[in-house]
């Protein structure tokens, strides 16, 4: 049996870490307990259910990210969410099905409040009144979690190479069976493939629309 104290952020690592083999649908706190050589009845100590570690899992995945989550420093304010989203979605992409467990979940410390303060600051510098630069934060977010969800569900999944559905959605077929709506069909390419640049096409709108639509009379982007 294994002798090193546990403590909610050890089981946290190791959950997330063995989230990248077995997915979320995988994780269980009998093969969490496996892995740390002690007996499952000794995480409920830790936590009462399932989705307690999701979010204990979420919440560490924020900490090894906060500083990133803050933005650009001195940047105007659209830099400074641009470079939040990007990194969002780098700490999202860096487990299986990260997206989902950070979907929903609620944090079990304040590692998410200075990151959330930096760019709430930007915003209303720039001219956002507090409710909207809310706004256009959650906005952001929502966007960038919602889209590597899809990526990371139709996507290519990596280190899976072989596996069924490994290479991510079937173009092909999909186009074969869309053959009478050949618009349809033809936005598969778009929609399925080249995530990297379809984020960043998708971001860029956001924020413009952001900038549009939220900004108070008068304002102007920094």
């Amino acid at each position: 049996m294994a002798t090193t104290r546990l403590d909610r952020r050890r089981v946290a690592r190791v959950a997330l870490d063995l989230l990248n083999e077995t997915g979320l649908d995988g994780l269980t706190l009998r093969a969490i307990a496996k892995e740390l050589d002690v007996k499952a009845p000794a995480l409920y100590w830790h936590f009462k259910d399932k989705q307690a570690l999701l979010d204990e899992m979420a919440t560490e995945m924020v900490r090894g990210a906060a500083a990133d989550l803050a933005g650009a420093p001195d940047a105007d304010w659209e830099t400074s969410v641009t470079t939040a989203m990007r990194a969002l979605r780098r700490m999202l992409l860096r487990y299986r099905d990260g997206a989902k467990v950070y979907s929903g979940t609620y944090f079990t410390d304040t590692s998410y409040a200075a990151p959330v303060e930096a760019q709430l600051r930007r915003l209303t510098e720039a001219g956002f009144t507090p409710g909207a630069a809310a706004r256009a934060l959650v906005t952001a977010t929502s966007y960038t979690i919602g889209y590597v969800i899809e990526e990371q569900a139709t996507g290519p999944r990596p280190g899976a190479e072989g596996a069924a559905g490994a290479e991510g959605y079937d173009l092909v077929a999909r186009a074969e069976r869309l053959k009478d709506y050949p618009l349809a069909a033809a936005a598969g390419e778009e929609m399925f493939r080249g995530y990297e640049d379809g984020f960043e096409a998708g971001l860029a709108a956001v924020v413009a629309g952001v900038g549009v639509t939220l900004l108070g009379p008068g304002a102007r982007p920094a």
